[in-house]
This record gives C-alpha cells, structure tokens and sequence, in this order.
C-alpha cells in the first residue's frame, strides 16, 4: 500500500491510497455520503488485488482529505470533476475502471460533464445518484436515506451519531460482518455534520450526461436498496449507449459488501473486457 496526497478542484489537498499490483489495470474506488475510501477495503484486501492496482480517494471533505469549512467547497460540480482529473492525470492513469457507489455517481457524472470520457476505460456505477434534489426524493433517494441522514446532519452531536449509525444499518439488507459494520460507523464519524449538510445541498440531473457517455458501463444495484432506488439505475442505464444492469436480488445498498464474491468477478470481468 502507498499512500499520497494529490492537489484537487481548487488545490484542496486529496488522500490517495493504492492497493493491489503495481502495473496492474487501475480500479478507481469512488465512496458515498459521509463515507470513507475504506468502505472498499475487502476489495482492497481480496482478489482483485492480485491482477489490479486498486486507488482509494477519501473525497473532499471526507477521511483524510481536507475538509474546509463553507459550502462553497461542496456545491461547485467543477470541483468534484478536478478532484477526479488530478486523480488520473497525477497518478498517471491510463485508461482506469471508475466503480462509483453511491454519492460517488455525481463526481463521476460532474467528470464527465466536464472532461468527457477520452481518459476512462469505463465505468461501474453502484447503487450510484445520478440526480440530486428534494424533487427527487423518495422517487430516486429513498426514504431510509431522508430518515437517518437528516438526523446525521444534525449539529446536535448525539443526534447526529445515532443517526450515522441507524443509516449504516439501514445500508445493507444481507447480513455483514459485525467488524464490517463497526469499521463503516467509525470512519462515518469522521465526517463532520456541516460537511454532510454542504455535499447533500446539491441540486442536480446528470441523467442526460449519460447520453454522451461512449464507454461502456456497468450498473450494480441491489434491488432491496432503499438509499438509493432501483429506479435510478434504470432509467440512467437506458440513456448510457454502451451499459448493462447487473441486478443483485435482495441486496441492499452495499452489494460489494453482501455479495463481494460476486461483485468482485464481475468487477474484474468488466475490467478486463471495457
């Protein structure tokens, strides 16, 4: 493992950390809301990093990378596409697989929107927001997420913890691993709440970026996830050209987690034929 630090959006200081065979084609791990590069650690850990490099990115205002105070380092798109860009281009990435979970489908989407996809091998959205938005809740962001993540946005520290820790829970429908959980709540807790009021504020519908997206792409979504919902991947993979939707029945919001055996063949096969 290496660890580094890169200059993103703004010269905002990034942690980056890679895993895996040096060489290897490179697996770009984008996280979720108030989550922590470490949410991919089995990946990290398993056999994807006997062929692949795997990079870790703590994204702004997340983990180890700088979290400014004002909203003003969370609401401009421009940002989280450089973020991503100085990824690639300080690291030297040549034609890396982005696996996008969650939040991690709006940096994604704010990428292309600004740089296109010429420097991608392709993309893995998982369970990922494509549109953010109080008009698109319940509809696109489920409910679980508006009930427990309010409550981590409180500036009300007690509030806020028994809030993060309800919506870890709330994440996965399959069973996982009780150190899995507590490692998920630690890393969680590192996101202060002002941080998570500013990333959520956003309003935005990358749906018609996906039209513009000549890479091919791979939709992973549990079909029990109610932080994001099934919808979501449904209608973005029917406007992205090159895409497949890879369904897994009754997973939750963390199907690399509850079935990581599988998602990390698929990863892999993705990987080596985009």
């Amino acid at each position: 493992m290496e660890t580094m630090t890169i200059n993103g959006g703004g010269g905002l200081a990034l942690q980056v950390r890679r895993y895996g065979t040096p060489g290897g084609k490179p697996i770009v791990f984008l996280h979720g809301w108030s989550q922590h590069h470490l949410a991919f650690a089995q990946q990290y850990a398993g056999p994807l990093a006997g062929k692949h490099e795997l990079i870790g990115l703590d994204l702004r205002g997340h983990g180890a990378s700088d979290a400014p105070e004002g909203a003003q380092h969370y609401g401009d798109g421009d940002l989280w596409a450089d973020d991503l860009h100085a990824v690639i281009t300080q690291l030297g990435l040549v034609s890396p697989i982005i696996v996008a979970w969650s939040y991690g489908g709006l940096v994604v989407a704010d990428y292309l929107r600004k740089y296109g996809d010429a420097a991608l091998g392709g993309v893995n959205f998982v369970g990922a927001a494509l549109v953010i938005g109080k008009e698109y809740i319940g509809s696109h962001t489920g409910e679980t997420f508006v009930a427990h993540a309010s409550k981590g946005m409180s500036k009300d520290p007690v509030k806020a913890l028994y809030g993060m820790i309800d919506f870890v829970h709330a994440c996965a429908v399959k069973p996982v691993p009780q150190e899995t959980v507590e490692r998920f709540i630690a890393f969680n807790m590192l996101v202060r709440p002002d941080v998570r009021r500013a990333v959520s504020a956003r309003d935005a519908d990358y749906r018609p970026v996906l039209a513009d997206l000549r890479k091919p792409a791979l939709f992973t979504h549990g079909t029990a996830d109610t932080v994001i919902m099934p919808r979501m991947s449904e209608e973005t993979a029917a406007i992205a050209p090159d895409s497949r939707i890879s369904w897994y029945e009754g997973a939750g919001h963390m199907p690399f987690i509850e079935d990581q055996a599988r998602f990390d063949t698929e990863l892999a096969a993705f990987a080596e034929t985009a």
